[in-house]
Formats: C-alpha cells, structure tokens, sequence
C-alpha cells in the first residue's frame, strides 16, 4: 500500500482527484468565473470572485479595503457582545423591546422601521448576542431619519449617522419624569411610593443638548445653557469621536487648548468648586461639585428624612437603605434593600446627580449645563440642611 493510499482511503482521494480536474478545467476556460455574455443583450457580465483567478496565493494578498476600519469596530465597546451592555438578556432569550432599540443592531432598525416594520415601536422578538453592528450606523435608511425624539419630549432633527448616536446616548428619563412623580408632594416629607428615576447610561447626547433638550431635572426660575456649540469645525459626534475605536482625536484640541489630555482642557478662568485652583480641567471643578452634592444627599437623608441611604454604583437601583445608619446595606431574603424613603428634594437632587455623573465626557459635552445642575441641586439641599451656599464658595 502507497503512502498516500494509506492517508488517504481510496474514495476520498478518487473524489478529491475530480474535483481538483473539475476546477483545473473551469480556471483554464474561464468561462464560470470571469466573463459570460449575455445572449440576449450582448454585454458580457462580470461574475464577482469569492477567490482570486489564478494562483498559487496566500490570504494576505487579498486586499479589503475596510480592514483596518472593521478591525477597530470588533475591539471596540460597540462590538463586544460578552459585555454587559450586550450579554444581560441571554439567560432571557431575546431582549426586552425597551431595551433592543439601543442594545443590538437588530432592534435599532426595527425601531427606525429601517428592516420594512412599522418607525418607532421595536414589534420583536429581538435576539440575543447582537451588538452595534455596521448595519447600524451605515444602513442607507438614516439618510430618511430627520429628527430624533428625547425622553423630555423635545424633538432634534439629525442628518446621518447622527440618528445612531442620539438615538442611544439620550438616557431613557428626563426631568420631566422627576417633576411628574414628586407633582404636589411636601418638598421634605418621604413618600414610600416614589422610587429612583434612572437617567441611564452612556447619556452624552442628553448632556450635549443641554438646557434645550432638558435633559435634567431643571430647578424652577433658573435658567439653563442650552446645546453646546464648540468651535465651527465641531458640529457633530464625529468630529471628536473616531467612528470605530470610539477613542477621541485629541489632536484637533490643540488647535485652540493647551493640554496634554480632553480631561486637562480648561474652559474658565474662574473656579466653580470654591477650591480657586484653575490650573487644573474643568472636569475637575465638576467631579468636585458631584461629590459634594453626593455628600449632601447623603447627610440630608440621615438628618430630614431620617433613613440612611447608601450608594452603590454597581447595582440596580444603585441607592439602598441604611436603617441602623450602620455604614451596611440593609438585606432582607439574602437581597439589598432599595432605599424607599425619597423625598421629593431628594429625589430630584439624587436624578440631576446620576445624570451628570453618567456621562463620563460631561466636560466635553456640555460643562456648564453640568455644573448649573449640580450647583442648583447642591443650593436646594443646603436649605433644610442649614448650610451657608456663600461659604461653599462655588459659581453656577
């Protein structure tokens, strides 16, 4: 027996013989995999190759064009179908139509009617695994979308891939929630009936649009900035972001800041923290007054509504109760007891704080509606707290 009939039984080998004579026979003549004429017009039509013509080759010389574009997709937050973002319903099946406009390519299209179903309702079922896929920001369909409805109700008209992005970093709650839920209710009286209203994730077209969009819980006569207009050549998501990594191009920053970082750009000469220090970025005045105002809903339940809350950022519904003021998360059946002793001052000073927090790029996207937002919320709590605003020396 030949070594080769010996690796290979005879069947296999006879078949591999005519299929290698077979293609051998349709390279040379060509006639399936480049040209044929049509007979009736006379054009010839050109058969797209799944491998090149002729070879030897190697899958290195196959040149695609998107690679470079595709490879920065599959290793961004968008692609990756094991986070969170994307796993939470698998145990389920399929995602909850609430959540697939946002949470896979499949559902955003059936919300935007962009796969022949009815715009503006997910009709479901969508499955699991999906992600932000190519089909979500380059399907020819967006070039239909004109305008994009905000959980405030405020309608903003788009162009292009713009409707993917405002789509899903808008937030699923606005102010408007707030002011519905605490309608009528004692500022300073706990009501067991009001739960936390989450903002959401991610919510930096809310932050973007700013006073206009309404995105927060906005204190009633003040005033607040409206959308953030940067520099003229800014004017849209990707003029800061790159579409597939997601990473932002510092670079066109220095054109005006002087930095080494987006987190080190300095938008004012004055400070907003009552620190003074100006030699640091804005981000820094905003996180400082975020946790002050934390620090202050924190104090005004132990003290007003006399039950303890604590935060938890890494589960829902992220504040739970603290009876005992213990420094522990109260338990009952082996779960965290979720914090139901809301007031209506706390409960929009809690909103306005989750929000701005939720958006990790607020100093790019919109810091003075953050800061106005938090110095609103802060000056709200430190009435009933007793605390002087003027001795915290901090600017709206």
């Amino acid at each position: 027996m030949s070594i080769s009939s010996h690796l290979f039984p005879s069947g296999l080998l006879a078949r591999g013989f005519v299929i290698a004579v077979w293609l051998a026979a349709m390279i040379a003549g060509g006639a399936v995999f480049g040209q044929t004429t049509d007979t009736e017009t006379g054009e010839e039509a050109v058969i797209p190759f799944a491998l090149p013509q002729s070879g030897p080759f190697t899958p290195a010389e196959i040149e695609i064009g998107n690679d470079q574009a595709i490879a920065d997709w599959f290793r961004s937050a968008h692609a990756n179908a094991a986070s969170q973002a994307f796993s939470h319903w698998d145990d389920e099946g399929e995602i909850n139509a609430s959540c697939a406009t946002c949470h896979s390519g499949e559902g955003f299209r059936d919300f935007h009617g962009l796969d022949g179903t009815p715009a503006g309702v997910v009709d479901g079922p969508i499955n699991v695994g999906g992600v932000v896929d190519c089909g979500t920001c380059h399907n020819a369909g967006l070039a239909q979308i004109e305008e994009i409805t905000f959980p405030s109700g405020v309608v903003h008209p788009v162009q292009g891939v713009e409707a993917s992005c405002l789509t899903c970093h808008q937030g699923r709650s606005a102010g408007i929630d707030v002011v519905e839920a605490i309608a009528g209710l004692p500022d300073d009286e706990p009501n067991a009936e009001l739960r936390f209203i989450n903002p959401h994730y991610a919510t930096a077209a809310a932050t973007w649009l700013g006073g206009y969009g309404a995105a927060g819980y906005q204190y009633e006569g003040q005033e607040y900035s409206g959308r953030f207009f940067h520099a003229r050549p800014v004017a849209s998501c990707n003029s800061c972001h790159q579409p597939h990594t997601l990473e932002v191009e510092f670079e066109p920053c220095l054109t005006c800041h002087l930095a080494d970082s987006p987190q080190e750009i300095r938008i004012a000469r004055q400070s907003y923290d009552g620190s003074g220090d100006t030699s640091v970025g804005i981000r820094s005045d905003i996180m400082a007054n975020a946790d002050t105002l934390l620090g202050l809903i924190e104090a005004y339940t132990v003290e007003i509504a006399e039950a303890p809350v604590i935060y938890d950022g890494n589960r829902y519904p992220y504040f739970f109760s603290d009876a005992n003021n213990d420094g522990e998360i109260d338990m009952s059946e082996g779960r965290p007891v979720a914090y139901s002793a809301w007031t209506p001052r706390s409960l929009r000073a809690a909103f306005n704080w989750k929000l701005v927090t939720a958006d990790p790029g607020n100093y790019a996207h919109n810091p003075q509606y953050s800061l106005e937002l938090l110095y609103d919320a802060i000056a709200d709590l430190s009435g009933p707290l007793g605390i002087d605003m003027d001795a915290l020396n901090l600017l709206r």
